[in-house]
């Protein structure tokens, strides 16, 4: 760079000087001129080499870049250009007031299976709720692998459950990675259709649908035409309802616990298009249990549970249909609210239903996976761009065995309806009225009735710096 200078320097003194008055220079100036005519001549063959050197240095750069790219994989053997990555959620504040009363771990949704049979077992009626336990976070990619597509999740909502019911903490919602057709982590079960969750803002929804996110690993077997089926193998959940045998030894009704001996076999076959879709679901697993702290574990046991799942989503603007039935047995831990898979049964007698039979000489016990039914149906109707409403009923029933308490589930009914407002993508006002009832073995009843308002404002990192 100096010598540059000098050069542009030295030019421009040179060129300064006319002839006129280089004619009139002494012997001594005329030399010093001479001389620096020479050195500038010097700098011009400097400056010359200098930027062939560089020309050339350039060359070789893009040569061995060429060479480089070259010997890469193309898009279909390695990581692709497309990939997408985007954070998103949304806050949400429910403000709701109940006029009646439910279990106070689970007054922040509506759960029948929550809703007391006795007056007064959770105090007076009449309680006023406000929430943020809905609020979502989430990030998601997608991109192309080795010219496979993939797909990965993460995300959590507040809404406390298990030993967190009741507070306002971490709960992983998915958790997974997808390429191509394989799929592993925990995400919504192939036993469900996550399309029939009705437009609601209550959190937990309809009591009498297929709900839960399951750790898995799935296969997707086909995929186009507008028919999707899939297969895949479920972490096991069972639920084992005691129920009477405390009158016969309350040391194993207290020990009895549930095992988790195999996977639970899941599948999917489902048809679709603009019109909406049609899709039926099965589970296939093995229902167990045993009794802690005993000789070999005894009793111990198990029964093949089985469950079918068929669903629609009917499209006809301004008006969707969304709705399904489920049934089999020892499926409830795959059901929104309420049930139990296995309970016990005596074939002893004449037995009065909802009467446990009186404990006695040769009373023979066994346990059976019990009979579910769910329904759910829903009708949203688009009144304006802006204006939305959902109407709808949903319920599940399980068929109690003769050996279960006179207190043991029995029926959950859920029915809501609302308004919702929604003046842009990301925002959403909506008040909705929201009925329930437990019915027990015994036929005793509960009801609630509540209602609900609130507001969500969602966002996405792609609202910053776009896709």
């Amino acid at each position: 760079m100096r010598r540059i200078l000098a050069f542009v320097a030295a030019s421009a003194i040179v060129a300064a000087v006319p002839a006129q008055a280089q004619s009139g220079m002494t012997p001594a100036e005329r030399a010093e001129f001479e001389a620096l005519r020479q050195r500038l001549a010097e700098l011009e063959a400097q400056v010359a080499a200098r930027a062939q050197a560089d020309a050339q240095q350039q060359q070789q750069q893009a040569a061995q870049a060429a060479q480089v790219a070259a010997s890469k994989p193309a898009d279909s053997g390695g990581i692709g250009s497309d990939h997408n990555l985007e954070l998103y959620g949304f806050a949400q504040v429910d403000l709701i007031q109940d006029f009646d009363r439910v279990n106070p771990s689970w007054d922040a949704t509506l759960r029948p299976s929550k809703i007391p049979t006795v007056d007064g077992l959770y105090g007076s009626d009449g309680q006023f709720i406000a929430s943020a336990r809905q609020s979502r976070l989430g990030v998601k990619a997608d991109g192309m692998i080795a010219g496979k597509p993939y797909e990965a999740k993460f995300e959590f909502d507040l809404y406390g459950v298990g030993v967190d019911e009741g507070q306002t903490t971490f709960r992983l919602r998915h958790a997974y990675a997808k390429w191509g057709p394989i799929l592993a982590g925990q995400t919504n079960t192939l036993f469900m259709d996550g399309d029939i969750f009705p437009n609601v803002v209550d959190y937990w929804g309809p009591a009498g649908m297929v709900f839960i996110r399951n750790p898995q690993i799935a296969l997707t077997l086909v995929d186009g035409g507008g028919w999707t089926a899939k297969i895949g193998l479920e972490q096991p959940n069972n639920d084992v309802d005691p129920g009477s045998i405390r009158l016969v030894s309350p040391e194993v009704a207290a020990n009895l616990r549930g095992t988790e001996e195999l996977p639970d076999l899941t599948g999917q076959v489902r048809y679709g298009g603009d019109w909406g879709h049609v899709q039926l679901a099965g589970v296939l697993r093995k229902v167990g249990y045993d009794t802690v702290d005993t000789p070999d574990n005894e009793p111990s046991g198990s029964e093949t549970g089985w469950g079918l799942n068929a669903t629609t989503v009917l499209k006809f603007a301004p008006v969707t249909f969304r709705g399904g039935v489920v049934y089999g047995e020892g499926i409830a831990s795959y059901m929104n609210d309420g049930g139990m898979d296995l309970a016990p049964s005596a074939e002893l007698g004449q037995v009065t239903p909802g009467v446990p039979p009186t404990p006695g000489n040769g009373l023979l016990l066994e346990a059976d996976a019990v009979e579910l039914l769910g329904v759910t149906g829903y009708i949203e109707m688009q009144w304006t761009e802006q204006l939305s409403s959902a109407l709808g009923y949903s319920f599940t029933e399980v068929d109690n065995t003769n050996f279960q308490d006179p207190t043991a589930f029995h029926k959950g009914e859920y029915a809501s309806v609302n308004l919702l407002w929604q003046p842009e993508s990301r925002l959403l006002a909506g008040i909705e009225l929201l009925w329930g009832q437990r019915t027990d073995n015994d036929g005793a009843q509960g009801d609630d009735l509540r209602l609900q308002t609130s507001f969500k404002a969602s966002f996405s990192s792609k609202d910053i710096w776009g896709n």
